[in-house]
């Protein structure tokens, strides 16, 4: 059953010369129960994307079916109401409120419902269980580890149990480790039916999804299935079609950047950027056998 149905959907900015276009007339319709990866280069309109899908932000032109009812027109108060209770955000920042604890971010969400302080916190800490965060709950924001501060975004994300997650760049600003964190998590939300779109530039993480949109200057330019554990075939291309450098070309650049600098050409500084080479030779293959 269709959840998400966009027809001929387009977004522009600003006006006359100055316009631009983010969304060229997208045609998208995601399935209940989907685990969808957006990939594509930086400026293409995932994040618009989301944010129209997320009703953070209405087409110019073209048509938006949420669960069967058009929601592209509806009036601010209607469209927040069902943001509120049908959709749920994770964003590569966190968005977490420093000055509130961990309990009381996720809690948050509920507190604009008009839920009481008691039953409310309950359901935050109930939520911090479900991602493995009990302990947690009294801890500030800046106390907590990168991958553990999305846990909790995801927790607040959860807390009103919507049917569908965005989420933005998830991974965009952790570690491998707790990139794969996240992700694990948003796996285990997805098999208890939850919808999941969300936006990566990473082709390994399309191993969590059952398939994947990529986009190119505003519009779909490919959409394939795939199966959970593989790297997409299309993303694979991708990530074997990068260039892989040499120590001599390390060198070489390093070399080009030394000479820009008065006093720079000479044997003491070559030799110096050929042991800064090889330390970050020894750093990325430490980094490539942690990821094996």
């Amino acid at each position: 059953m269709a959840i998400i149905e966009l027809q001929d959907v387009s977004k522009l900015y600003g006006f006359g010369d100055a316009t631009t276009l983010a969304l060229d007339e997208v045609n998208l319709t995601i399935n209940e129960g989907e685990f969808v990866a957006v990939m594509g280069p930086s400026g293409c309109g995932k994040s618009t994307l989301m944010n129209v899908i997320g009703l953070l932000d209405r087409p110019t032109h073209g048509s938006y079916s949420l669960r069967g009812h058009a929601v592209e027109r509806l009036k601010p108060g209607r469209r927040a109401k069902i943001r509120r209770d049908t959709i749920g955000f994770v964003f590569q920042f966190f968005n977490l409120l420093p000055r509130l604890t961990v309990m009381e971010n996720v809690a948050l969400p509920l507190a604009y419902k008009g839920i009481g302080t008691r039953r409310r916190m309950k359901q935050a800490l109930n939520m911090l269980e479900r991602v493995g965060l009990n302990g947690r709950e009294f801890f500030y924001p800046h106390h907590l580890s990168g991958g553990q501060a999305q846990c909790v975004a995801i927790a607040r994300a959860l807390v009103n149990h919507p049917s569908i997650i965005i989420a933005d760049e998830p991974t965009g600003n952790l570690d491998s480790n707790a990139s794969r964190l996240v992700m694990e998590l948003l796996s285990e939300i997805h098999k208890t039916g939850n919808t999941i779109l969300f936006v990566t530039h990473n082709p390994e993480l399309t191993r969590y999804a059952t398939r994947v949109v990529y986009m190119h200057d505003g519009g779909i330019v490919h959409d394939e299935q795939t199966a959970l554990g593989d790297i997409a075939p299309t993303a694979r291309k991708v990530m074997y079609t990068i260039p892989v450098t040499t120590e001599e070309d390390d060198l070489a650049g390093v070399s080009t950047l030394m000479k820009s600098v008065p006093g720079g050409d000479k044997p003491s500084d070559k030799t110096s950027a050929k042991k800064t080479v090889k330390r970050a030779n020894k750093t990325k293959a430490k980094r490539a056998r942690s990821k094996k």
